[in-house]
């Protein structure tokens, strides 16, 4: 008898294991352990610095379209964003964008507070049914460059007159609340916008529709700058402007092909479209600049040139090489309307971030609904749904940066002022805000 019930209990076993075994080769087929990859490494460390670098780009871009009292002020802007929020991204940016979810998809869980459980061992893979992985720190520091320089570009509307104390909380204060959430709503584990299928490839809503609406948000409360619209405030170096022009392009390959996340042909797609799309939009803006003055500016086509790195950004891994020149026509003519709109309007956005990067990301991201057909179907494969999520995530995003905005910049107007006084403002921010100057001549 007891051989019996042995025998039993084999059998049933066997049995038992035979069901089992299929169920977990599927399990692991679907969700294989994590390896290590040294191309996918060694890739995204070097797009990691490429980012990096379009902050010094950015910091040029932007410092040769101010008078040549405020270059140094306005490259600060971009440099201390470097130092205020590479610190804020390891303390809880990091944790708040892409920790554990909350619940309801709307921000990270503290678990990885200082990068807590994060060790040279921990990997991270960007898509699960895929083996391939990266250390986790890698992860980490590209994610990081991008919470970076999002700040700098809302630098450009408040050039010239924002007291360098007030800019500094403000960024503090913005990528805390406004950036982590928005970047976990699109790309955190369980976000909300996520989850709604949201297409963003590389931050086109999550960069630069966050920064261009909170520019414009920022400028309800800060004011023209003392002069303006009548007295003239020409760009004092436009070849620093050009400089600035091509570092951004060239990081910009990193900030795109790198949100791949693999050495893969979709990174080799968004490579492609990071060239066209720009390409096609400095020509756009270009010829239209040609045809509505009468002469192609320098300034005209760089502007192009960032427009169309703007529209393609959310689309780059997403859509052909023929759309994104499509794309990148659209950007460049829109976003040259838009500089022409503010001229009608009279609002005072300084170095033009709502214009290219607000408008410029909000088209991008519309148009990603419209020629996705890479991974993902847009309303030119008719899917009606895709466009509307797009439309969704752009209100939702835009609605919630502008708020906040508001409420950060309102407060600390009352508290510590933005602006900087008359005075100050007319002799400059270089001397009045770091006692230097950028030109000893």
């Amino acid at each position: 008898m007891k051989l019996k019930h042995t025998l039993t209990a084999a059998l049933f076993a066997l049995v038992t294991g035979l069901v089992a075994v299929p169920a977990m080769a599927e399990e692991l087929l679907e969700n294989p352990a994590p390896v290590f990859n040294g191309a996918d490494t060694a890739w995204m460390l070097i797009s990691s610095a490429l980012v990096l670098l379009m902050i010094p780009g950015l910091a040029l871009f932007y410092g040769g379209m101010v008078r040549s009292k405020n270059v140094l002020s306005t490259m600060m802007h971009s440099f201390v964003a470097m130092g205020i929020v590479g610190v804020q991204w390891v303390v809880i940016g990091y944790t708040l964008a892409f920790g554990d979810d909350v619940g309801g998809g709307l921000l990270g869980k503290l678990n990885k507070f200082m990068l807590n459980g994060i060790t040279p061992d921990s990997l991270f893979r960007f898509v699960a049914s895929s083996a391939n992985a990266i250390p986790e720190y890698v992860f980490v520091m590209f994610q990081g460059m991008f919470a970076m320089i999002t700040i700098a570009l809302i630098s450009g509307a408040l050039a010239e007159r924002i007291k360098f104390s007030a800019y500094c909380l403000f960024a503090l204060l913005w990528t805390t609340l406004v950036y982590d959430p928005i970047a976990h709503w699109v790309w955190g584990p369980g976000g909300w916008l996520l989850g709604m299928g949201a297409l963003d490839f590389a931050g086109g809503t999550v960069v630069h529709l966050s920064s261009g609406i909170s520019a414009l948000a920022v400028l309800l409360f800060l004011g023209k700058r003392h002069g303006f619209p009548t007295e003239r405030m020409a760009p004092h170096s436009l070849p620093l402007t050009l400089l600035g022009v091509g570092l951004l392009w060239f990081g910009w390959f990193g900030f795109n092909a790198g949100s791949a996340v693999s050495a893969n042909g979709t990174a080799a797609l968004a490579f492609a479209t990071t060239t066209v799309a720009p390409a096609a939009a400095g020509l756009a803006w270009m010829i239209a600049e040609w045809m509505h003055s009468g002469k192609p500016s320098a300034l005209g086509f760089g502007s192009g040139v960032v427009a169309g790195l703007v529209g393609i950004t959310p689309a780059a891994g997403l859509v052909t090489p023929g759309a994104a020149i499509i794309i990148g026509v659209g950007a460049g003519l829109v976003c040259y309307g838009a500089i022409l709109l503010k001229a009608k309007l009279k609002y005072d956005d300084s170095l033009d971030a709502f214009g290219v990067h607000g408008v410029g990301g909000t088209l991008g991201a519309i148009l990603t609904g419209v020629f996705a057909t890479v991974g993902a179907k847009g309303l030119l494969m008719g899917d009606m749904k895709q466009f509307m999520t797009q439309l969704i995530a752009i209100a939702a995003a835009g609605a919630y940066a502008f708020i906040v905005t508001v409420v950060i910049a309102y407060a600390l107007d009352k508290t510590i002022g933005l602006r900087v006084g008359k005075e100050d403002e007319i002799m400059g921010l270089d001397q009045t805000q770091h006692s230097e100057s950028g030109y000893n001549m």
